[in-house]
């Protein structure tokens, strides 16, 4: 149960515009972590353009940036994360059911290619330690513009920061 109570469209009339914005962005619904988030409208506001320029605005493909979502929520225990993601969104951007179960494991895995698994490896270490070593960042670069690498950063910096305040907040899962 989240430990602090969602703003509803009912009980914020006030909010209806911005309620309005996030229902559209999200597939006609309200979620949680942005029923959450409105507590703060301000930061809810930021957090929704901050999240979809992440998402919708970047060069990396949509099934690399499955990938890498998918990868962090194994890595931060995220079930909200993968219960959004998997496996709707991400069979919608080219990532199997199979691909989605070995993103668990992915470097003992063969389904992924290089340039998947160089970013896998940088959520991982992004994720994991935080500090990245060079033996993890170069193997990018043959297959990242400087633009996609920033753009691959913010992403999994964005849904390490996710998973924290999903889990501070004990954001309880959407309906499966």
């Amino acid at each position: 149960m989240a430990r602090i109570p969602y703003v509803t469209e009912e009980g914020h009339p006030e909010l209806a515009d911005l309620i309005g914005r996030f229902k559209a962005g999200r597939r006609g619904n309200l979620i949680n972590i942005y029923g959450m988030l409105l507590n703060s409208p301000a930061v809810a506001e930021t957090w929704f353009a901050h999240a979809n320029t992440v998402r919708w605005k970047t060069e990396l493909p949509g099934r690399l940036r499955e990938l890498v979502i998918i990868r962090v929520a194994h890595l931060t225990r995220g079930a909200y994360m993968l219960r959004q993601h998997v496996p709707k969104l991400a069979l919608a951007d080219g990532v199997s059911e199979a691909e989605c179960a070995a993103l668990a494991d992915w470097s003992a895995s063969d389904l992924f290619a290089a340039p998947e698994r160089a970013a896998l490896a940088y959520a991982d270490a992004m994720t994991r330690d935080i500090d990245v070593p060079e033996m993890v960042f170069e193997p990018l670069r043959p297959h990242f513009s400087k633009r996609q690498i920033v753009e691959l950063t913010v992403l999994i910096a964005t849904y390490n920061m996710l998973t924290r305040i999903l889990q501070a907040l004990q954001v309880d899962l959407e309906p499966a």
